[in-house]
């Protein structure tokens, strides 16, 4: 037998919890529900009770805190991951696991849809195209909505995901596991609503975008290490050759290195470009071994079921 549970992480929404259990128990009524509180100062917890669902909670701040206690406590065959400010269409979930099943994925993506401009701002819009585009061209292009709060994920995509990231940079860290094991992903079109009378949205534009912006960076770095620090490399070169170019005219000319100290910082970042190309020639092959043995992690877990 297939068991399902769907994990909703909230903070702060009492205004909306108990529709979102309410409408996911009327869509997959076979489903364990569970909410995650986040150290709620309302009565989210209470409400979630009293709607049915299975409450716990995780003490350490963040949204990829709760996703990881999530991912580590609960045992499931399929997991719906879903925001809890009643945002996301709970009718879409069948066909997301539906999805799932029937193409063997280990991810499918809920990818938003809405005219309403409040619900989803233009400045959320702005930055996740820009995220998304930077994901893409590092990672691969296989994903349009970086920071959906929607998916569907199999056992084996979620008990192989190593959840480091703290806020909401775990959806980065979400799409980047999929993409570095080219997992089986799909995308689906979903309604996005605006949120219910009540509820504030806890995304900063600023401040969590440069956190995503930084964790992609990071991800860049240890997943792709060749192309990081080969870049890297030829920005220190091209540098060096800029400035050593007066210095090597003045010496074929008159014999003499007047600029001394500018010959010295040409040689020194020449230096520094041979060292990062080094550095990304040896954590190439680390991270490869360290891909092998996250590829072995996923291939022991067993396949997604298809008798849902």
């Amino acid at each position: 037998m297939t068991t399902l549970a769907v994990l909703i992480p909230c903070y702060n929404e009492e205004a909306a919890i108990a529709k979102v259990v309410a409408d996911f128990r009327c869509v997959l009524p076979q489903a364990q529900i569970y909410v995650y509180d986040n150290n709620s100062r309302d009565k989210t917890v209470e409400v979630a009770h009293k709607a049915g669902a299975i409450v716990r909670g995780e003490p350490l701040q963040g949204k990829g805190n709760v996703v990881r206690r999530m991912f580590a406590d609960i045992d499931a065959d399929i997991y719906v991951l879903v925001d809890g400010d009643d945002t996301y269409d709970a009718a879409s979930a069948p066909k997301m696991i539906q999805m799932l099943q029937h193409d063997c994925l280990d991810m499918v993506n809920g990818v938003r849809v809405t005219q309403i401009q409040k619900a989803y701002r233009p400045g959320h819009r702005f930055g996740n195209w820009l995220l998304t585009g930077m994901v893409s061209f590092v990672f691969g292009n296989r994903f349009s909505d970086l920071l959906s709060g929607y998916r569907v994920m199999s056992r084996r995509y979620v008990k192989s995901f190593p959840a480091l990231s703290a806020g909401f940079e775990t959806e980065t860290e979400l799409t980047v596991h999929a993409l570095e094991l080219r997992m089986p992903i799909a995308e689906l079109p979903t309604p996005y609503k605006d949120r219910p009378e009540g509820s504030v949205s806890k995304l900063n534009t600023f401040r969590d975008g440069f956190r995503v912006l930084w964790t992609i960076l990071v991800l860049a770095k240890e997943e792709r290490p060749m192309a990081f620090f080969s870049l890297l490399a030829l920005f220190f070169a091209l540098f060096s050759l800029v400035l050593s170019i007066p210095v090597l005219s003045t010496f074929f000319e008159t014999g003499l290195v007047p600029r001394l100290p500018t010959a010295i910082l040409s040689m020194g970042l020449m230096i520094l470009a041979f060292l990062s190309l080094a550095c990304g020639l040896v954590l190439d092959t680390v991270t490869r071994g360290r891909r092998e043995m996250k590829r072995m992690r996923y291939l022991n877990i067993p396949a997604p079921p298809s008798d849902f």
